[in-house]
């Protein structure tokens, strides 16, 4: 293992583990060595600090209420979850755990829940964050049985005489195995059974109805037993299957969207060997050399989240109605607690299409310019853009009047170690930067700082991470 990291080396380590790194921190570690500079990343998300919200004013029994009352309380379960999306990505732009909150993100998108209950998303959210950087097992099953999991997927509704099979489905196919991967059609009808009584209290708490329950046997992957639903989770465990699909996603996420299967099978027997210790399978990620090759950086489309964050942090963004962030959410096609379904999202190619490409690259004028876009192209624009272009005249107008954002350039800039363009253009983008986009950096004014870096932050490689 190479024991020092190139400065390019820790901007890609610190955009997978988190979401960029600032001149500041890079200056200040750059002398570490690399085992210093990863177990620093783990050492700062040691701390948990989970979301809190009052939720008070929903605790109102509907069977009480007036037709009118009902839908007075609906809207303030909109309210209190549109709360709850901006006191995450409040956390996220702003917590010192970042590893921690980038694996809730990770998480979060694993077990895809979209509920309109706030109270049992933010008990969700908090048991991902909690054990995030621990054991997987112990989080699929505080996950499995949580408020929000047993009413997304119908578990509530699972009982003896008349089985929901949803969640025996999903936590073989979404959250364990992986789709058609070590399991039958019966194994989830028993399973099913073996999840009856699953179920919780008014207060939120897990309770097992024994009245509910499939008390006969059953027989899951070959094996026969009174199996209850623990029993079925124990089971999804003990098959390394499961370990090499967590392994494969976490690959994805952190290192490339191209599975490399000689890392991944090294990658699986290590998590696997751990019993899930996501901890261990982290560190062996970023301990590796490999994690480090040209390839890896700059191979991955930031997510929307992952975009916005980036920005808010480097810049330390102001907003002055914090709502424009549930705005450009929806606009760039990722709202926190609001997946598309159960499979969560797409990601990857899919972040880009043309509703938001336009959007994106103008992002950054957006957010940076005082929410003003200066519509003043540079050069010819390439005509597999004017559709998008279109597009995002569309929405223009309604951006202009909604965001109100003040970035803090003067912090920006001061902490800024060089200058110069080419050490800018370094340390801003992480894939190598293209001819096209280095025609148009070269007819700019590199002496104004703040537009240089507008610039190069609205080209597409600062989609890039």
């Amino acid at each position: 293992m190479a024991d020092r990291l190139t400065d390019k080396h820790i901007q890609h380590l610190y955009w997978r583990a988190g979401f960029g790194i600032s001149s500041k921190t890079l200056k200040s570690i750059r002398a570490h060595s690399k085992k210093e500079i990863i177990d620093q990343i783990f050492d700062h998300s040691i701390s948990n600090s989970p979301l809190s919200m009052n939720f008070d004013i929903l605790s109102k029994n509907q069977k009480d209420l007036s037709t009118e009352e009902r839908k007075k309380l609906r809207k303030l379960r909109r309210t209190k979850m549109h709360e709850l999306n901006l006191l995450w990505f409040k956390q996220l732009t702003t917590t010192n755990e970042v590893l921690r909150e980038k694996m809730t993100l990770f998480f979060h998108d694993h077990f895809s829940v979209r509920l309109k209950t706030p109270r049992a998303c933010i008990h969700l959210n908090n048991v991902i964050r909690k054990h995030a950087l621990g054991n997987f097992g112990e989080m699929l099953m505080q996950v499995s049985k949580s408020p929000a999991m047993l009413l997304f997927l119908n578990n509530r509704q699972n009982r003896k005489n008349h089985p929901n099979e949803n969640f025996a489905r999903e936590v073989m196919e979404l959250f364990t195995l992986g789709r058609d991967n070590g399991y039958t059609e019966t194994d989830i009808k028993e399973a099913a059974r073996a999840f009856t009584g699953w179920n919780f209290n008014k207060e939120g708490d897990f309770v097992f109805r024994q009245k509910h329950h499939d008390f006969e046997s059953k027989t899951i992957f070959g094996k026969t037993g009174n199996f209850k639903g623990e029993d079925v989770i124990k089971m999804l465990l003990s098959k390394k299957q499961t370990a090499r699909y967590i392994t494969e996603k976490v690959y994805q996420y952190f290192v490339s969207p191209n599975s490399n299967n000689e890392h991944i099978e090294e990658l699986t027997t290590v998590f696997y060997n751990s019993n899930y210790d996501i901890k261990v399978l982290l560190k062996a990620i970023f301990k590796s050399d490999w994690f480090y090759n040209s390839e890896n950086i700059g191979s991955k489309i930031k997510s929307p989240i992952e975009l916005l964050v980036g920005l808010s942090r480097t810049f330390n963004i102001k907003y002055d109605n914090p709502k424009v962030l549930l705005y450009l959410q929806r606009k760039l096609n990722q709202t926190l607690f609001f997946p598309p379904n159960v499979a969560g999202w797409p990601g990857g190619k899919t972040w880009i299409d043309n509703s938001t490409l336009m959007l994106r690259l103008k992002l950054t004028s957006i957010l940076l310019n005082n929410g003003v876009i200066e519509w003043n192209e540079k050069g010819d624009m390439p005509e597999n853009m004017i559709i998008q272009q279109k597009n995002y005249n569309k929405i223009r107008s309604q951006i202009q009047k909604k965001v109100k954002a003040t970035p803090n350039w003067n912090s920006f800039l001061g902490t800024l170690e060089q200058k110069d363009r080419a050490k800018l253009i370094d340390f801003m983008l992480q894939p190598k930067v293209s001819n096209g986009a280095k025609k148009v950096l070269s007819n700019l004014d590199s002496t104004n700082t703040k537009n240089f870096v507008i610039e190069l932050l609205s080209l597409p490689e600062y989609q890039l991470c």
